[in-house]
């Protein structure tokens, strides 16, 4: 009897080490660099929002963040390999939320499951698209293009950056949303679209709004409205669809920060903390306002119930369009 209540001590007072040593562990992340992994090219938006949050971080936490560009297949590489990752804090993943939750649902077998094995941190800051047209086209506003588009049925046309872009996605949305029959155009980027659109090749277009700016602000193209639930500072002139008669129509382009999944939920508060301080920063809200951004910094919970939507949203739209990966 002596021997199992020494044993039964022992392991009492085992588990209770464990249990007092846990904080302990999680207090002192991080020991070690942090992966800050990005699935696109250097120099594009998500590369140079990772590498200015890197830079704010790496002193808050004491550790060098470093970024790293895993291009290919069109992010899903990158996607892979943070979701693969040890779910220790050490790995991150900086990427469009719209180009999450679209390839989620666009391509069928992909390596990781975008539900199951990555985690919300943030959604850092978020912008709207914007709809131009070339100016040889009679129409002023959105309405006019509605009008135009129903005595010209599968008449008109509109580019993209590419099949599957959050831009591509969010005017099928509209055309589900208003029975429009325009038809798509995709090009292999949002640079080689807006050249055949200023040229009059194509028609209508969706893009992000900071690199539409530029030729609408020349008189290039004609901007008819934004995509936001409210309107751009960058162009305060231009309405937005809700104001052109599209009920609740708020599409926009974030960019979040996501963990693997089973990454200690300390650790991830500590990380969100740190991460709406650095948004906080003056150089941080100038470059990102200077992109027509709006800064969000919302919670985990804030962040994964909007994946989860998004997720369902376009699920939804890619099975009632109809729409193939290129």
């Amino acid at each position: 009897m002596q021997r199992i209540a020494v044993a039964l001590a022992l392991q009492m007072w085992i588990a209770a080490v464990i249990i007092a040593a846990a904080p302990v562990f999680a207090q002192t992340w991080p020991v070690k660099p942090i992966r800050l992994v990005v699935p696109l090219a250097p120099g594009g938006p998500s590369d140079l929002l990772a590498r200015t949050m890197a830079q704010q971080l790496t002193p808050a936490l004491g550790q060098s963040i470093i970024v790293d560009n895993r291009t290919g297949a069109g992010g899903t590489i990158g996607v892979d390999i943070a979701a693969k990752s040890p779910p220790d804090g050490y790995t991150m993943l900086l990427i469009a939320s719209s180009t999450f939750t679209i390839t989620a649902n666009l391509y069928p077998k992909l390596p990781y499951d975008a539900r199951k094995d990555l985690t919300p941190v943030s959604i850092l800051a978020a912008g709207p698209y914007m709809m131009t047209v070339h100016p040889s086209l009679p129409a002023k506003t959105f309405k006019d293009l509605l009008a135009l588009d129903k005595a010209r049925p599968k008449d008109l046309n509109y580019g993209s950056g590419g099949t599957g872009t959050g831009p591509q996605m969010s005017m099928e949305l509209l055309k589900l949303k208003t029975g429009m029959q325009i038809t798509h155009i995709p090009y292999k980027g949002t640079g080689p679209m807006l050249i055949d659109h200023i040229a009059g090749h194509i028609q209508v277009s969706l893009s992000n709004l900071i690199a539409a700016l530029p030729v609408v602000e020349s008189k290039r193209l004609r901007a008819l409205v934004i995509t936001g639930a409210k309107r751009s500072s960058k162009l305060p002139e231009v309405p937005t669809l809700e104001e052109s008669g599209i009920k609740g129509f708020d599409d926009v382009s974030g960019h979040m920060i996501l963990v693997p999944a089973g990454t200690p939920k300390d650790i991830i508060a500590r990380l969100h903390r740190e991460l709406v301080k650095a948004l906080r920063a003056p150089e941080v809200v100038t470059r990102l306002e200077n992109e027509g951004a709006e800064i969000i910094g919302n919670t985990p919970e804030e962040a994964a119930a909007i994946v989860r939507t998004d997720l369902d949203k376009w699920a939804d739209v890619i099975k009632r369009s109809g729409i193939k990966p290129e």
